[in-house]
């Protein structure tokens, strides 16, 4: 039987090729309740994110006066993905994903339920702010990654494409353009009411997790150790070209728009500066690259699918570097603004094109681990982007750093020699067979 064949009269319930990828077009379409219940887990625990993202400092500010202590803060929040990140991702392959998911947020709800009952008795000091941020940051570690590996056991494979586009789009939605605006309203009502909000809306993700039916835990053949599960994690990881060439391209492409975005509000605010703008301006100016990436994760599948995932992720690569590189060549906020908003539009279809093919190549009962080793590398070089940029930025100049970065983004392109059509096919092929 050749494509496009009717189904045979003899036996009308065995489908054709044709049929058969149809049916899996009709599966992709729908995503289902539990997709749609852990959408609003995520709608409302990345709320929450957004909230606390600009909370915290400003909370901070409230309880002392040291810029050491203040940046402290986010120190606190952010430590935990270096020490924990692996583990976070072995356990998840360990334990039910949901219940990991739900308890790392009823975690957090209980950190600032208490910041917030300590604020209202006006006994809230750093010190407990820096216990409550770092103890939601090693919660965050494990949501994230128990999120990131839960979704090929809510949809069908064939549809993460479209599930990742729309929880990118809420995740971002939420996280940059509802929290922060939310978090000053909340913080000029109280403290206690700034930490209160994140708290009540993970819980209100609880519940949404709590409403998911089934077992989210993968089996495992035999017990091991936490050591042996993280080592074999990231040997997968390093051994499988296709996702090491992707993970090594991602932590570039964050060293390089890192180092740019230390340095750009020097090259973006003021008077004196090349660009000229306010502080709301340069808001602006931000949004549109956010503003692209929201566009970016609904369309991401029918860009897929009129260009073919390599094409799409070699013109993602050069419009990322160009990106990177825009303003060495132009301080017009409005070419620049342009610049952002097509390349978020681009990022965001790498970012579901890229994380739907893990998700699909990577066996369950490695994914939470996979996911963590990929994060790792995909934020460690972000600390270090950051200081090279403002080395350059001394010794050389702001716009020698945009052309250094968008120089080295460009690069990324070596990377598409293996992460090709046929590499993609054969690596998703391997992993039904492994099924």
């Amino acid at each position: 039987m050749t494509i496009g064949d009717p189904p045979r009269t003899d036996d009308r319930r065995t489908p054709g090729p044709a049929g058969h990828l149809a049916a899996r077009r009709r599966d992709a379409e729908k995503l289902g309740t539990p997709f749609w219940q852990l959408w609003s887990a995520s709608a409302a625990s990345n709320l929450a994110d957004g909230i606390v993202k600009l909370a915290l400092p400003l909370v901070a500010v409230s309880l002392t006066d040291s810029p050491m202590r203040v940046a402290g803060v986010a120190m606190a929040f952010s430590l935990p993905w270096l020490f924990f990140a692996l583990p976070a991702g072995a356990l998840a392959d360990r334990w039910d994903r949901r219940r990991v998911m739900a308890a790392a947020n009823a975690v957090r709800a209980v950190l600032f339920g208490v910041m917030a009952l300590a604020a209202a008795l006006d006994a809230a000091s750093i010190w407990l702010l820096y216990a409550v941020a770092f103890g939601a940051g090693v919660a965050e570690t494990l949501y994230d990654t128990s999120a990131q590996s839960i979704l090929p056991q809510v949809v069908s494979r064939d549809a993460l494409p479209r599930a990742n586009g729309r929880l990118h789009a809420v995740e971002l939605t939420a996280n940059q353009f509802v929290g922060p605006p939310l978090a000053g309203f909340l913080v000029s009502a109280s403290v206690a009411v700034a930490v209160a909000g994140p708290a009540g809306l993970w819980a209100v993700a609880v519940a949404a997790l709590l409403l998911i039916r089934g077992r989210f835990r993968v089996e495992r053949d035999a017990p091991s150790s936490l050591r042996r599960d993280i080592a074999e994690g990231l040997r997968f990881l390093w051994r499988h070209q296709l996702l090491r060439t992707m993970a090594v391209m991602v932590g570039v492409s964050n060293f390089t728009m890192s180092a740019v975005v230390a340095v750009l509000p020097l090259y973006a605010v003021g008077p004196e500066s090349a660009m000229g703008l306010t502080e709301s301006g340069y808001g602006l100016l931000l949004a549109t690259l956010a503003v692209g990436i929201v566009l970016g994760s609904l369309v991401a599948g029918a860009i897929e699918r009129r260009l073919g995932r390599s094409a799409t992720l070699g013109v993602a690569v050069v419009v990322a570097a160009v990106v990177v590189g825009v303003p060495a060549l132009s301080a017009n906020p409005f070419v620049v603004g342009a610049v952002y908003l097509g390349g978020g539009v681009l990022v965001a279809t790498w970012n579901v094109i890229t994380i739907s093919l893990r998700q699909r190549i990577t066996p369950d009962r490695l994914l939470g681990r996979v996911n963590s080793g990929y994060r790792m590398l995909a934020w460690g070089g972000m600390p270090l982007g950051a200081l090279t940029g403002g080395l350059l930025a001394e010794l050389l100049g702001l716009r020698v750093v945009f052309a250094v970065m968008g120089v080295l983004a460009l690069s990324l392109v070596i990377g598409l020699f293996w992460v090709t059509d046929s590499a993609i096919d054969a690596a998703e092929r391997e992993a039904e067979q492994q099924v």
